[in-house]
């Protein structure tokens, strides 16, 4: 599977911006697929997860009310939507697929398949 994250940018203090994570070589259907972020000088942090059906998702709770996770999965992609976006959500965002369980949905290590990561930079 490859995954193809895209759709950040920079933007103001409250903005929006909708990635995306776009699947090739394999249907995504049969995975859970989480969003990562990575600050520069910080380590790679769980932000949320989709599971296969679409009807569990996961947040961490800095975003929690503002971001939403979603899947078409006849698109094959899996959508972050992220709304009153702060300072401290500027990060490189990473889409990630695997088959974790429950309790280490949030652990990078349980993922097989990595996107190229996204630029997101919210100005003050």
């Amino acid at each position: 599977v490859q995954l193809q994250a895209s759709g950040g940018g920079l933007v103001q203090d409250g903005g929006s911006l909708r990635l995306s994570c776009a699947a090739s070589g394999a249907t995504l259907r049969s995975y859970t697929v989480s969003w990562f972020r990575q600050a520069p000088g910080k380590e790679r942090e769980f932000v949320a997860s989709i599971r296969q059906s679409g009807s569990q998702t996961y947040y961490t709770d800095s975003v929690k009310g503002r971001f939403t996770v979603s899947r078409d999965n006849a698109k094959n992609t899996v959508y972050l939507q992220m709304n009153s976006l702060k300072p401290e959500d500027t990060a490189v965002y990473y889409c990630a697929a695997g088959r974790p369980i429950l309790s280490t949905v949030r652990l990078g290590s349980e993922y097989y398949y990595w996107g190229q990561g996204t630029q997101v930079t919210v100005s003050s």
